[in-house]
């Protein structure tokens, strides 16, 4: 595609040209000039009115000056006249004439040779480029200009006129009495134009794609021929390229004219203009770069964009002074010409005002191609420019750190805080990848050597997060840096969790076994190693169990962490064995992690104190223990608990039957590998289960086929993501294959001495598909076992989830009144969905008795609790029985405002208001736990996410004060 196309906007310049023009034939002469910024087709304009101007019977002369001519005097009259300007060679006619006196004596030749061409016929003089031309055309000209009024001469010429750093001189003008010249500039193309262009050249092209060559071509017209040039070249097939993605590298176009546009305009404009163009492209791709971060696929529909806090300032006026202020220092400009060429580049359209209020390039590929011209190690030394100023500003650390992570090292103790502070926000944001980005940028810097083994153990921690073996050679380094035993021992045992997280516990146990011999001298130490290593054997499913080898005492012969270690695993394992109740296994845990510890052995008591909490429903105390646990893993993220920690938050949410919150849990509904090594995860099995409760089997289904269980590891975690399978599986109407997964569950369980599983209640799974396949007498042995166990541990969740199994195994009127019991205890347990189905097999049992009503309360009930937990599996279970026993089958699920029932109306209404939970729990005589579910239940049915929106999704008339007395 050639560059030379028709003008586009400049009728009006070519009006004026044909006008002034007819003056000059008819002897009126006169002078103008067309002023513009590079690449605003002042020279394409000048050959349009010499055609024109030609065809009109004028004769054309033509000069144009490049910077290369500045320096050959009288550079133009050689262009305009030709060998007829070979008598400027002659010297001075008379000895002793100065320079002056010679050059205004050619001057008069010149002009009498002007007057001597324009008594021939009228003539178009046009110059081109006339700020470059030599200081003797110049004043030839600007003398001509007050002469040829006289004469059918019209003089045409050019003048850059663009806000550089650097101040330009005078223009040809400054002198001239404004009667004499017709001054025109030339206007950015409008966007219709440039819009006009890009379809004339790409007819089938998106309106994206045009808006997108439109904000490239910055309304320059060379400009944005040249990127439709490139454009046109990139694909053999031009209804491809209007279709592709417009690039945001100038890597990606070819043969590269929209480039060399770029340079050629910063050359022109000189050095200091070059150099705040660029440091204002390294500024902004600073910032680009932390907004792509937080657009990741990690972070993918949280809608991330630009932040206004990377530029300090409370309003737009202040941002964009620290902006200019920020490139002024890092090109070392004058503030105030920086500003004035921040707003003048606006205008033209190179820059643009974004939401922010400040200045960025109209596209990024613009910015890519001012930035081209810099060698990466200039663009390094930018970067570090930038970090430094945005430091000095006060701008986020986030801001600053992307610059350092792209800049040269500045072997500032600064820059380490930054990028450690910088990766701790990363780790906060579920961004992983960055915040590793960010620390290995910090090993760059010198350290002592105790903070460069934190930053490797960080750096590990989060390498380990994506593959189980990536961080071990970082682990490695930071065990060999010298230190005390304290770092040491961090050292050590982030390295051994990765070992026993990659697969290798044997290797893991041999370096602890190592580093104890080392550590002889020191008995905390030894103890806290010690302790690792039964939690790290613990993780197997052959180890040592708690108990069996009795810890060494401490120094004063009294309980020590080791000895707190294997009491809490054994608290653990007397619970999952069936021989101790919940509330034994409470006292216990809380005494134990009542006493001072270690701060590498805080996560592991409170962590397992928090299970245990977890398995006795105590679920607001094992949140509180599960916060306490993580505190001390902010910056120590490989410890044998860390995972144990995390499964719990997403198993409690299970626990109350808060599927929503399940589901948002990152990563949960993707298949992929975990800190903890290939395999799933209890975030996985969680929301197999939750998918399968709201009625999302397909979704459910996938995300176990991603999963080969064949190959993962043998852990807890491989045991539950089994139960979840069986669980789909039963769901999807397959009771045999069902029934083998809750059987292998078990056998795995048993393995570990783990006979009652709060968590993964497989007899309970097993006894219904036996019952489906028609084998009772099998289902009700496993359900007397479920029950025995159940009355070992004593809450109500596993007592009546036993008893509602126990019943349906059993049928008849036993089996009424076992269910009843079922139900009677259920209600008294967190959650909700072990209510449902104890309502659901006992509704079922009553209709087998023909006791109709009785039974559609049951089960009414049970539809109205499955409707607030958005239980859809269970709810169609208890509409079918509803409709077996005579009633009429209800409709589509229910929504809007008429489908709250009288309490959620009544507490919705009080949110509305502005009324806490605390407040609407004490007004309503209600527990706190039970507001909070009505109102998740309100926002499921009103379609909203939060508490502001109420007042706009509800009706304000049964909600008034009259209502709620009534």
């Amino acid at each position: 595609m050639p560059l030379a196309e028709p003008l586009s906007e400049r009728d009006d310049a070519l009006r004026l040209l044909a006008e002034r023009g007819e003056r000059a034939r008819a002897g009126a002469g006169g002078l103008v000039l067309l002023r513009g910024a590079t690449g605003t087709g002042r020279t394409a304009l000048l050959g349009a009115a010499a055609e024109q101007a030609a065809g009109q019977g004028m004769r054309v002369l033509r000069a144009r000056v490049t910077p290369e001519d500045g320096g050959a005097e009288w550079g133009v009259a050689r262009q305009l006249f030709g060998a007829d300007a070979d008598l400027l060679r002659e010297p001075p006619a008379a000895a002793g004439t100065s320079p002056a006196e010679h050059r205004r004596t050619q001057g008069a030749l010149l002009w009498r040779l002007l007057e001597t061409y324009a008594r021939r016929g009228p003539l178009f003089v046009a110059v081109d480029d006339v700020h470059a031309a030599d200081a003797a055309s110049r004043r030839w000209l600007t003398e001509a200009a007050r002469l040829v009024d006289g004469l059918p001469v019209l003089l045409v010429v050019t003048e850059r006129s663009q806000y550089d750093i650097d101040p330009a001189g005078h223009g040809l003008a400054h002198g001239l009495s404004p009667a004499l010249v017709h001054t025109h500039t030339l206007a950015p193309l409008s966007a219709g134009a440039a819009a006009d262009l890009v379809r004339a050249a790409f007819p089938g092209a998106e309106p994206g794609r045009v808006a997108d060559c439109v904000r490239a071509g910055a309304g320059n017209p060379l400009l944005l021929r040249a990127l439709l040039h490139d454009l046109s070249s990139w694909t053999a097939s031009a209804s491809e390229s209007s279709s592709a993605a417009l690039p945001d590298t100038c890597a990606a176009l070819y043969p590269g004219a929209y480039p060399d546009v770029v340079s050629w305009w910063l050359a022109g404009a000189g050095g200091a203009t070059a150099r705040v163009a660029r440091c204002l492209a390294v500024l902004e791709s600073g910032e680009a770069d932390r907004a792509d971060a937080a657009r990741t696929p990690e972070r993918a529909g949280d809608g991330a964009g630009p932040r206004r806090d990377w530029c300090p300032g409370h309003c737009p006026d202040e941002r964009r002074a620290t902006q200019a202020r920020t490139v002024a220092r890092m090109a070392q400009a004058d503030p105030d010409r920086v500003t004035g060429w921040l707003t003048a580049m606006t205008r033209l359209g190179l820059l643009r005002r974004d939401t922010d209020g400040l200045h960025r390039y109209a596209h990024p590929l613009l910015r890519d191609a001012v930035l081209s011209g810099w060698t990466s190690g200039r663009r390094r030394e930018a970067h570090r420019a930038a970090a430094e100023e945005l430091m000095r500003e006060g701008a986020p650390v986030g801001s600053v750190a992307w610059h350092l992570y792209h800049g040269a090292a500045v072997a500032e103790p600064w820059a380490v805080d930054v990028l450690l502070d910088a990766a701790a926000e990363e780790v906060r944001a579920d961004r992983p990848r960055c915040a590793a980005a960010f620390l290995r940028r910090a090993l760059d810097e010198p350290m002592e050597p105790v903070r460069r083994a934190t930053v490797l153990i960080q750096l590990g921690s989060l390498e380990c997060a994506a593959h189980p073996s990536g961080g071990l050679p970082r682990l490695a380094q930071a065990v060999r840096l010298p230190g005390d035993s304290r770092d040491r021992l961090r050292a050590t045992v982030a390295l051994a969790t990765a070992l026993a997280r990659s697969g290798d516990v044997t290797e893991a146990r041999r370096m602890l076994r190592e580093e104890e011999q080392r550590l002889v001298g020191r008995p905390a130490t030894v103890r806290t190693l010690r302790a690792v290593a039964v939690l790290l054997s613990d993780a197997t499913p052959h180890a040592v169990r708690a108990g069996q080898e009795p810890p060494p005492p401490g120094p004063d012969g009294g309980p020590d962490l080791l000895d707190a270690a294997h009491r809490m695993l054994a608290v653990r394992h007397g619970a999952t064995a069936g021989l101790i109740s919940a509330r034994e296994a409470m006292e216990r845990i809380r005494v134990l992690s009542e006493g001072p510890a270690d701060p590498v052995a805080v996560p592991f008591l409170y962590g397992m104190a928090a299970l245990v909490a977890q398995w006795a429903d105590e679920l607001d105390e094992a949140e509180r223990l599960v916060r306490r646990a993580l505190d001390p893993l902010a910056s120590f993220l490989l410890h044998p608990m860390h995972h144990i920690l995390t499964d719990m938050r997403v198993d409690v949410a299970a626990a109350r039957a808060d599927w929503d919150a399940v589901l948002a849990e990152p990563h949960a509904r993707t298949a992929r590998m975990w800190s903890s090594g290939p395999g799933p995860t209890s975030a996985h099995t969680q929301a197999v289960i939750a998918l399968v409760e709201t009625g999302r089997r397909e979704e459910a289904a996938r995300l176990v086929d991603g999963f080969d269980l064949r190959t993962a590891p043998d852990s807890w975690r491989t045991h539950r993501f089994l139960y979840a399978r069986a669980v789909l599986r039963a769901a999807s109407g397959q009771p045999d294959r069902a029934l083998e997964d809750f059987l292998e569950c078990g056998r795995r369980q048993a393995s570990r001495e783990a006979h009652l599983s709060v968590l993964s209640p497989w007899r309970v799974g097993a006894a219904e598909c036996l019952l489906a396949l028609g084998r009772p007498h099998e289902a009700l042995a496993l359900a007397e076992e479920e029950t025995r166990l159940a009355e070992v541990w004593g809450t109500a969740r596993v007592r009546g989830r036993a008893l509602r199994t126990l019943g349906e195994s059993t049928g008849g009127r036993r089996g009424l009144r076992l269910t009843a019991r079922a139900v009677g205890l259920l209600r008294a347990a967190p959650g909700g969905a072990e209510l449902i189905a104890a309502l659901i097999a006992h509704g079922r049992l009553l209709l087998a008795f023909r006791e109709r009503s009785q039974a559609r309360e049951a089960l009414h009930e049970a539809v109205e609790h499955a409707e607030r937990l958005g239980a859809v599996r269970l709810r169609r279970v208890a509409e079918d029985l509803l409709h077996e026993g005579g009633a009429r089958r209800p409709g589509a699920p229910r929504t809007g405002p008429e489908a709250l029932t009288d309490s959620e109306r009544r507490i919705a209404g009080l949110a509305a208001e502005g009324r806490t939970n605390a407040e609407i729990a004490a007004a309503l005589h209600l527990a706190r736990r039970t507001v909070e579910t009505h109102l998740t239940a309100a926002y499921r049915k009103l379609g909203i996410t939060r508490r502001t929106e109420l007042p706009a999704a509800l009706p304000p008339a049964p909600y008034g004060p009259a209502a709620r007395a009534g």
